[in-house]
Order: structure tokens, then C-alpha cells, then sequence
């Protein structure tokens, strides 16, 4: 008898993240060693031998290749498409068939420390670097619905738990359609790509739910995501903090970057507290090729003196799908008043203020009529210096002179420059330092917020509206479409409109309907505040409501609120009657033992009934609209089927 070890007892042992590998890893495990016992060289003794498929598969032996292949499930989890080429992705079927090496204690791939990897090793020289923490390989969801509930949620392995993903991310149903303009709600009879959007729900199913549709067609992504400072609106999870917002972040940003257009850009607000993190995870996803800028805003003039250096700045990261595409689209931003200092006047010119910009530039393929002599007014005799030319040609610059546009210094005899008049001056090139003169600050955002809805509802960080009309001209034209998937105060589609862009925004937390949608209310009425006047905004425009259909999610909602142990029963009756109940849990064991169910104290009650519960059910799939389970209505139905593209 061999003493090696068999893949399929070792698979039967493989760890189940303490309950979450569900029934889609063990369909996958059952179909992958049915397939796998076609191969006579990987059985011995009747049995399969692990290292023998690990080995075949290292080697990309063609037999194996061919085996897996003829497999639709298999080919679909270990295969990706590359042009028109299926490549085997031997590093994710290694990891799958010896989960137990790898997966030790928990249920990633990664140890329990965060720090700069390459192959999967921390830190070393000459080698490309990326980002490694536990549950990197994880998708979370992150749901909430205000600011004090933070579930303790699934992290679904990407390599172990491909089934539950796919349904997790897939499309889901929307209902409560609303459409806003002027004249007030109306009921919603078609839906289209032109209808500017606010989708209330998770934010990352709401991405990929956007994705059939929207893939490649945004613009401008600007995200103002939660700082994780420890005092904000993220706290998931107490163990791994960190770790799980960087998993918050990475899922997100994937599927940012497939919404963007190819010349489109993605901006994201941060602080000292997570923006080198965040960059690296940026590189990773874009590429370091992609990175455009770090821009500095100062968000306030001074500081208390209760820090050691006062703390004045955030970061705005700036990536794009392709950079020379953003290049050559990206707008100027307008000269300021500082920067125009060095426009003066001295002669009285009558078209007004004027400087000199040197004449001479580089050789580099320079043309022989960018070589020639110059006299000045006095006579004296320039010719470009070594390694250099003169920036226009000999019947350019005569043509300057002759208009009065070549200026020899004050005295008429130092080396040529051509005048360069501030009215001719359509913009600079945007900078990094980005001054609060130039685009507002916090305080000016507070007292922003405070107009439209009094200090009861003021968000702590609101971003002011002149810094959102600096990002979006600079990123955007008239038409564009902006994304803003951290809608908050609603701050970015506020902006939009009023610059006549179309916008969609998420926003899973409640506030969305008394704050969020208000704003955009009181927008289309043609409020004056922030750039109103800047801009001449009159109000005008429209746009459409509507949500994720939740199902176990207002269960989850349900179970949050109550406070009598009479009434998480009552909740556990309802529930029991469901096919939503984790299959690995069994009702009559709970009824059985209802008295230990009545020992627990009210949180764990809680604890216990959101733990029971299938988690691919919280929200509704857009693939089950029909089942009657989910009272879809028909118009929700035909507005579903027009959202997706499919009338």
C-alpha cells in the first residue's frame, strides 16, 4: 500500500472556514474527482494520488489538460479566456487540490501578516511587489444599512468557493423604481442608459449588477470610501480590521476598473491612514503603468495644537485605464490670479497683459529652419546654444515680428522670446497641490451641507462642491457619465448635474432616502448653493430611483432590531418555514433544544439566527425574477428586463 497521500481523502479533510464552504466547493470537489479517476497514471491502488495530479499539472501535461477541458464546471474555474485562447490557470488548480498545505488555519491563502510579497514571499529584491494580507483571496460583502450595524460576514474564497461567488455577484433584481424632476415623484415606465441613477443597496453587488450594461462605459469613477481611521464609518471586523477593509477595497476596485471607458479615470479620496496601502492595491489592479497623479488638497487652513504636527491634507489618487488616452482628453483647469502674476504690462500693451516664454527648446528632431540667426533691435547677433534650437521656425518667427510679438529684452539686445498674451491663455495643466482657496474646504462643505438640511444631518467629512467641479472638469466633458459607488451625501452626482453630466450613484445605508435623494431634489428645483452661481445652474433634469430586492437581508434587518427573546422566536419561526436556511443547519435540531436557544443572552440569540442563514440569499438575483417565492410584480419585471437590455 502506497504511503502517499490520496486526493480524494485529502480533499474530504480540506478546512471549511469554520462552516462557510458550502455545497458549490463539494459539486466542484465531486466533479473534479470523477473527472480526475479518467487517468489510470493518477490511480494507484484504486485511489487517486495528489501529487501525482499536482505534478501533471505543473507540467501542463497535455492528457490532463485534455481531461479537464472536456469538463464545462472545471473548465470554467480553472480556465481564463485571453483572446481567443483558453489558458490553464495551474497555479489556482494547485491550490484547489492541495488546499490542506496551504490552507492550514484558516481559510486563505495568505498568513496572518500584512506585508509586501513577490511569488508569494514577503519582501525581496528585484522583483515586482504586491500587497499580501489574510483574505486577500476573499470576497466580501460589506452590508450594512446604518452606520452602527456591522455584520460579522463571510470572507468567500475565490479559489475554494467559486459556486458561492458566481451566485453571490451575480446581477440582482431592482425594485421601487421613482423618477424626480421638476414637477415632483412619478411612477417609472421605462428605463434606459440616458436616465441618471441612485441605486440604494450593497454597493459591490450593485457594481456588478451595473457591469452587464455599463462595462466600459464610464468615464470618471470619483470614490470618497470610509478612511477606516478606527473613528469612521468602517468596523467590520475587530480581529482583522485592516485586513478586511484592504478585501472591502480590492473587491470593489476590480470591478471599477471594468465599468471604465478606455480614456475613462478613477479618482479616490484618502488619508495618511490608508494611502500607501491603497496605492499599492491600485497598482496591482491597474497596473503601476496606469497611475496618473497623487493630488494633495488642503482640507483646512489650521490645526488644534493637540497633535504633533497638524494634520491639513487628504490624498486624491488618480488612475486611468490608459493614461496617453486620459492625457489627451483631460481638460485644463483655469489660470489662477497667483499664477497670472507673472503676466504684466509694462509697455501699455493695448491687447493687455503679456510675458516672454524663451524661444529656444531642445534639438531632438528639430528641422534644419529651426536653425538660424536672430538681430536684435541694437544688432546684436544670437544664435541658439549648443544642444539646442530655436522652438519656431525662420518664417514663424519673422511673421511674430513683424506683429510686434518678439520681445528683446528691455533694452531691445537680450536673446529673443515671443509674447504670450493672458487673454490667449485657455488654461494650465492641473498641478498636484490642489491650495482650499482654489477648491474649498471642509468647513466650507459643513456649511454647505448645513444650507440644504440644518446640523442635525451634517455628515462628518462632506467634500465641498468646488473640489468635485475641479476633479469632474478636469476628468469629464458635457454628456460624460460619472460613477460615484460611496454616494454619502450625494455630493458627486449633486456636482454632475449641475455641470450637465449623467451620473449613477450607490448607497446601501438608509440615509440615502431622507439625504441623498433630497439633495438631488432640491438640485433639480434649482438650489443655489456650492457652484450654483459658478456655473449659472438653474435646476432642470431628472433623475431615477430604485433598489436591490432584499430577502434574508431585511430578515437580517429584523433580527438586528428586536430586543425581547419573544421576539427573535417569533423570527425564527418565520425563517424555519423558508428555503433560505443554511443547508447545513437542520430546524428540527434547533426546536429540539429551544431551551438552550432560551439560555443565550439576546446577542447571541442574534448571532445565532444571522449565522443560520443563507447568505447567497440576502438580496434577489436577477436570473429568479419569475419565482413566485419573490412577489415580483410585472412592471418591476419589465423595468428589470429594460435595465439588463433585454427588451
Amino acid at each position: 500500500m502506497s504511503d502517499k497521500p490520496f486526493l480524494h481523502e485529502e480533499l474530504a479533510k480540506a478546512p471549511s472556514n469554520k462552516g462557510h464552504i458550502k455545497t458549490g466547493m463539494q459539486n466542484l470537489l465531486k466533479e473534479l474527482i470523477g473527472t480526475l479517476k479518467n487517468d489510470e497514471r493518477l490511480i494507484i491502488d484504486g485511489r487517486l494520488v495528489k501529487n501525482k495530479v499536482v505534478e501533471l499539472a505543473l507540467a501542463m501535461d497535455e492528457g490532463l489538460i485534455s481531461l479537464l477541458l472536456g469538463n464545462e464546471s472545471i473548465k470554467k474555474h480553472f480556465f481564463k479566456e485571453i483572446g481567443k485562447a483558453l489558458v490553464f490557470d495551474k497555479v489556482a488548480f494547485q491550490s484547489f487540490v492541495s488546499n490542506k498545505q496551504f490552507l492550514p488555519d484558516s481559510y486563505t491563502a495568505f498568513k496572518n501578516k500584512i506585508g509586501l510579497t513577490a511569488s508569494k514571499e514577503y519582501l525581496t529584491e528585484s522583483k515586482e511587489v504586491v500587497l499580501a494580507w489574510p483574505y486577500k483571496d476573499c470576497v466580501l460583502e460589506g452590508g450594512q444599512t446604518k452606520e452602527d450595524q456591522k455584520r460579522k460576514e463571510i470572507f468567500w474564497n475565490e479559489t475554494l468557493a467559486p459556486d458561492e461567488i458566481d451566485r453571490f455577484l451575480a446581477p440582482k433584481a431592482l425594485s421601487n423604481f421613482k423618477k424626480y424632476d421638476k414637477n415632483g415623484e412619478h411612477t417609472v415606465d421605462a428605463i434606459s442608459l440616458d436616465d441618471n441613477l441612485i441605486i440604494k443597496g450593497n454597493n459591490l453587488l450593485a457594481l456588478h449588477s451595473l457591469k452587464k450594461q455599463y462595462a466600459g462605459k464610464i468615464k470618471l469613477i470619483y470614490i470618497d470610501p470610509p478612511y477606516n481611521t478606527g473613528s469612521d464609518s468602517f468596523g467590520y471586523n475587530d480581529s482583522f480590521n485592516h485586513s478586511t477593509w484592504l478585501t472591502f477595497m480590492k473587491n470593489r476596485l476590480k470591478i471599477a476598473k471594468e465599468l471604465l471607458s478606455t480614456s475613462g479615470s478613477i479618482w479616490v479620496s484618502i488619508d495618511d491612514n490608508e494611502v500607501h496601502y491603497i496605492k499599492i492595491i491600485l497598482d496591482e489592479i491597474f497596473g503601476r503603468g496606469a497611475f496618473v497623479a497623487s493630488n494633495v488638497w488642503q482640507k483646512r487652513y489650521s490645526r488644534e495644537n493637540r497633535e504633533a504636527i497638524g494634520d491639513v491634507h487628504e490624498y486624491i489618487l488618480v488612475y486611468s485605464k490608459t493614461p496617453d488616452g486620459f492625457k489627451q482628453q483631460r481638460n485644463l483647469v483655469p489660470i489662477t490670479e497667483k499664477q497670472a502674476k507673472v503676466y504684466r504690462n509694462p509697455n501699455n500693451d493695448p491687447k493687455g497683459r503679456w510675458r516672454p516664454i524663451p524661444m529656444t527648446a531642445q534639438e531632438g528632431h528639430a528641422t534644419p529652419e529651426q536653425y538660424y540667426d536672430v538681430t536684435s533691435p541694437s544688432g546684436k547677433v544670437f544664435t541658439p546654444p549648443e544642444g539646442r534650437c530655436w522652438g519656431i521656425a525662420k518664417a514663424t518667427f519673422e511673421k511674430l515680428r513683424s506683429e510686434g510679438r518678439i520681445y528683446f529684452g528691455k533694452n531691445g539686445d537680450a536673446q529673443p522670446n515671443t509674447i504670450r498674451y493672458l487673454s490667449e491663455v485657455e488654461g494650465v495643466a492641473p498641478w498636484t497641490w490642489w491650495p482650499s482657496e482654489e477648491v474649498g474646504h471642509t468647513d466650507e462643505s459643513k456649511k454647505e451641507i448645513h444650507a440644504l438640511f440644518g446640523k442635525s444631518k451634517a455628515f462628518d467629512s462632506p467634500k465641498p462642491e468646488r473640489l468635485l467641479e475641479r476633479i469632474i472638469h478636469i476628468a469629464s466633458n458635457e454628456n460624460d457619465l460619472i460613477l460615484d459607488f460611496f454616494a454619502g451625501s450625494g455630493t458627486t452626482a449633486s456636482v454632475a448635474h449641475k455641470m450637465n453630466r449623467k451620473f449613477i450613484t450607490c448607497e446601501q445605508m438608509d440615509y440615502v432616502e431622507n439625504t441623498t435623494i433630497d439633495r438631488l431634489k432640491k438640485v433639480i428645483l434649482g438650489e443655489q448653493g456650492g457652484i450654483s452661481s459658478q456655473v449659472n445652474w438653474q435646476g432642470g433634469g431628472s433623475f431615477t430611483y430604485c433598489e436591490l430586492i432584499q430577502h434574508n437581508a431585511n430578515i437580517i434587518d429584523k433580527i438586528e432590531q428586536a430586543d425581547t427573546t419573544e421576539a427573535l422566536k417569533s423570527i425564527w419561526q418565520e425563517i424555519e418555514k423558508t428555503d433560505f436556511i443554511s443547508y447545513k443547519i437542520k430546524p428540527e435540531t434547533i426546536n429540539e433544544n429551544i431551551h438552550e436557544f432560551e439560555a443565550l443572552t439576546i446577542e447571541e440569540k442574534k448571532q445565532l439566527l444571522i449565522a443560520i442563514l443563507d447568505k447567497n440569499q440576502l438580496y434577489v438575483n436577477y436570473s429568479e425574477i419569475e419565482d413566485e417565492d419573490y412577489q415580483i410584480s410585472e412592471d418591476d419585471k419589465k423595468l428589470n428586463r429594460q435595465f439588463y437590455g433585454e427588451v
